[in-house]
């Protein structure tokens, strides 16, 4: 409660300073660590574009799926003449050609996924007016056409490109979420890492602040002292010159604290010219983390090792992608339709034509060099690389776990010593001011004395403040809360 009122009266005086100096005075944020994880899971541009990457993936899924679905095009020529004198050679003679035409097609095309066929029916409208003066050409025409048909392209012998595709697209999801959600993870790391740095800088000015204060109190002492003649004028120098170091360790606290909370700013998305003061609670209580249920769990709940099985799946389709490349492969085409033709649109079908067409091609492939089987080496290889990757991924996370749950033990016995530390720097500062008080301590002495303190208090604040971000690493490190003794691994469907 006192160091908040202290960082409360630091932030005044911030504030009347800025005043006095003309500055242009903004309304002034009072963050505490939630807050400022909030604010930045909205405004932080990291944020931002690991949300825009998630919407892009999701758009490019639903367009895949979308174009499974039947589509339907209608092709116009509203009006289309020519007028063309041609040399026919077995006549041996010129003729003219005069045609005004006027047509339209329209076409439902099917995907088939589980074959990767594509069934099309279309349908072609055509009316026209034609005529020529070659002796060899029949009647003019004038009058209406149609063809309707319906068409099966199928490949075969060969993979699925659709399926795969589509496969491929939802990986992809998935990756965009689990990328947002370890973004998510990294921000609560940085944004708490950020917010301590602004709290220790905000304590590191109250601290030189304190300082100041205490030197102006000496420098007043040993004025008094010189003015009675009980001490050498040399002392009040002395004095005098650490007051004006003391005056600018603060200033450069200050200018120190406000580029710290610049960054932050900038971190949360936050525009740089508004004011904030940061509020925390650095208690630290001891938290019992077992290792081996610590290990057992970021084993079980890391999205990384998800991501590096994604990786795996995905080096299949590479294989297969690859093992397509010059292979024997068919396809085979089926066609069957109508056409008819009349002077009247209502007779066009009145005596209809039938079309049939079907073809089967077959592609061989009969030398390529080794080609092939040099780049199924290559995918192999790269896909042993991947199966490596998530093995050496289990590996590390594992190192990682028993190095901060040894952190963890350390830093609680840094905080006790720092805590005695400053319990002895304290007396013994106390003790010596009053010596000179008395006149048996030099300000040179008591110079150290107060650096020490200064210094000790600062090691206090970092050790707890150390401790609390270790415990948030192990809490990202495991995707468990070991103080709340909860879970905290993200449901990647609600994204």
């Amino acid at each position: 409660m006192n160091l908040t009122l202290r960082i409360l009266k630091v932030s005044l005086l911030f504030l009347i300073l800025s005043v006095s100096t003309g500055g242009k005075a903004y309304a002034q944020q009072v963050l505490t660590l939630e807050k400022a994880l909030n604010y930045a899971r909205q405004e932080s541009p990291d944020i931002k574009k690991a949300r825009l990457n998630l919407e892009q993936s999701r758009e490019n899924l639903i367009a895949r799926r979308a174009s499974l679905k039947s589509s339907f095009r209608l092709n116009l020529t509203p009006i289309e003449y020519s007028h063309n004198r041609q040399y026919n050679d077995p006549l041996s003679e010129w003729y003219t050609t005069e045609s005004l035409n006027s047509y339209g097609t329209f076409s439902v095309q099917q995907p088939i996924a589980v074959t990767d066929g594509v069934l099309t029916l279309s349908n072609s409208l055509r009316w026209q007016d034609s005529q020529s003066n070659s002796s060899f050409s029949g009647d003019p025409f004038r009058g209406f056409s149609n063809n309707l048909s319906l068409h099966l392209d199928q490949p075969l012998f060969t993979y699925n490109r659709t399926k795969m595709e589509l496969k491929e697209l939802e990986y992809a999801l998935e990756n965009s979420q689990i990328n947002y959600a370890l973004q998510e993870l990294n921000l609560e790391r940085t944004v708490s890492q950020a917010f301590y740095q602004v709290y220790e800088a905000q304590v590191s000015v109250n601290t030189a602040r304190e300082e100041f204060e205490n030197r102006s109190q000496s420098v007043d002492i040993i004025r008094n002292k010189v003015d009675a003649g009980l001490v050498a004028r040399e002392e009040l120098l002395q004095a005098e010159l650490d007051l004006m170091t003391s005056r600018s360790g603060y200033q450069n606290r200050q200018v120190e604290l406000e580029n710290v909370k610049d960054q932050f700013k900038q971190m949360l998305g936050m525009p740089l010219e508004e004011e904030v003061l940061v509020l925390a609670e650095v208690n630290v209580m001891a938290v019992d983390v077992d290792l081996e249920n610590a290990m057992q769990r970021a084993v079980e709940n890391r999205l990384e090792i998800r991501q590096r099985k994604i990786d795996i799946e995905a080096g299949q389709f590479d294989i297969i992608r690859t093992n397509a490349q010059n292979e024997f492969k068919g396809n085979i085409g089926v066609s069957v339709g109508l056409f008819g033709e009349n002077e009247e649109l209502t007779g066009v079908f009145d005596r209809p034509t039938d079309n049939q067409n079907i073809g089967f091609s077959l592609e061989i492939p009969l030398w390529d060099w080794g080609e092939k089987k040099a780049r199924m080496r290559a995918a192999q290889a790269a896909q042993q690389i991947r199966e490596i990757n998530m093995d050496d991924e289990k590996i590390n996370i594992s190192l990682t776990i028993r190095q901060v749950h040894r952190s963890l033990k350390n830093l609680l016995t840094q905080i006790d010593i720092a805590q005695k530390n400053l319990e002895n720097a304290k007396l013994t500062y106390d003790i010596n001011l009053e010596k000179y008080k008395n006149g048996d301590l030099t300000s040179m002495d008591l110079n150290l004395y107060q650096n020490q303190l200064t210094q000790k208090k600062t090691d206090l604040t970092s050790a707890r403040i150390s401790y609390l971000l270790e415990l948030l690493n192990m809490k990202i490190q495991t995707l468990y809360d070991f103080e709340r003794g909860e879970g905290i691994v993200p449901d990647l469907s609600k994204y």
